[in-house]
């Protein structure tokens, strides 16, 4: 559920670990699971499930490192061969070790590969699309590349429903539009911009604006508003926690703990993203995680 940082660190192949019939990931990966908003795999899950997201991350952390951190004119090309690899997960042929990392967790979990495809999906469009006109126009861009992931994370736990995913949607919305927030500063250098265009002009801010090296105060009243925006969706989506149980509840409080302790990041830095980039303290992400799991929402 939500996304996965954009920190340049490339995931590849590597140096992998993991025990008779377990997934292996490259050793570095809880090291860069723990730089997240968000708990990637709760120390208190099952060690299955654990198991489980761990290499659910691992993929979704090499399919961005491609479309972020490869060479601009072979991204396409190996975001294609990564999706073709994907297709052969069914016969027990893919080659990848993220790819194959996730056989064990899609038969168990009767997980659609499609979610998975979408997320390559969303890499695409980032190789095409640097620019969004209008809010909505972002919306559909989540809908590829962060609400896919919550929906994994349902099909992990045997928690899926419709009315489960319309909850995990809004949840991921909300991740990957803070995750945006944060990091507008990091975007920019790679010449994408996730505020909408059309929220820069009714604001006054220009592109200019946010190549500063700290927020003007309409930057910082735009950020305010997208903020605010970004926790309604997760407020909507929080009510998901109440109707799960064990360590599907604890997972999902995480997730939701996690932007809520972004959010409040960004309340504290007053709003301004480009002087340094708002993290999460883990004091408030534990308090925030408590708080989510003990009341459901």
């Amino acid at each position: 559920m939500g996304t996965v940082a954009r920190d340049g660190t490339r995931m590849g192949a590597g140096s992998v670990r993991g025990d008779a019939g377990s997934a292996a990931v490259p050793e570095a990966l809880a090291d860069k699971a723990a730089g997240e908003n968000f708990p990637v795999a709760l120390r208190l899950l099952p060690r299955r499930k654990r198991q489980q997201l761990m290499a659910v991350y691992w993929f979704a952390r090499v399919t961005d490192d491609i479309g972020d951190c490869g060479p601009p004119a072979d991204r396409l090309r190996l975001l294609d061969e990564l999706e073709a690899d994907l297709g052969r997960l069914a016969d027990g042929t893919a080659r990848r070790a993220e790819v194959c990392a996730l056989r064990p967790v899609v038969q168990e979990c009767a997980i659609p590969v499609g979610l998975f495809a979408d997320l390559i999906q969303a890499n695409r469009q980032d190789q095409i699309v640097s620019r969004y006109q209008t809010f909505d126009d972002l919306l559909g861009y989540c809908r590829l590349s962060a609400n896919p992931v919550g929906r994994i994370v349902l099909y992990v736990f045997g928690a899926f429903s419709p009315a489960a995913a319309a909850r995990s949607d809004d949840v991921c919305t909300a991740l990957q539009l803070v995750e945006h927030w944060q990091d507008v500063a990091e975007d920019l250098r790679a010449n994408r911009i996730y505020l909408p265009q059309q929220d820069l002009d009714d604001f006054g801010c220009s592109e200019q604006d946010l190549a500063a090296a700290q927020a003007s105060p309409a930057l910082r009243s735009l950020i305010a508003f997208e903020a605010a925006r970004a926790g309604d969706l997760l407020d909507a989506g929080a009510p998901l926690v109440g109707t799960l149980r064990g360590s599907a509840r604890a997972a999902v409080a995480g997730f939701v703990a996690g932007g809520r302790a972004a959010l409040a990041a960004i309340a504290a830095a007053d709003n301004d993203v480009l002087s340094a980039t708002p993290r999460p303290r883990r004091s408030r992400l534990v308090a925030e995680l408590t708080r989510t799991f003990v009341r459901g929402r």
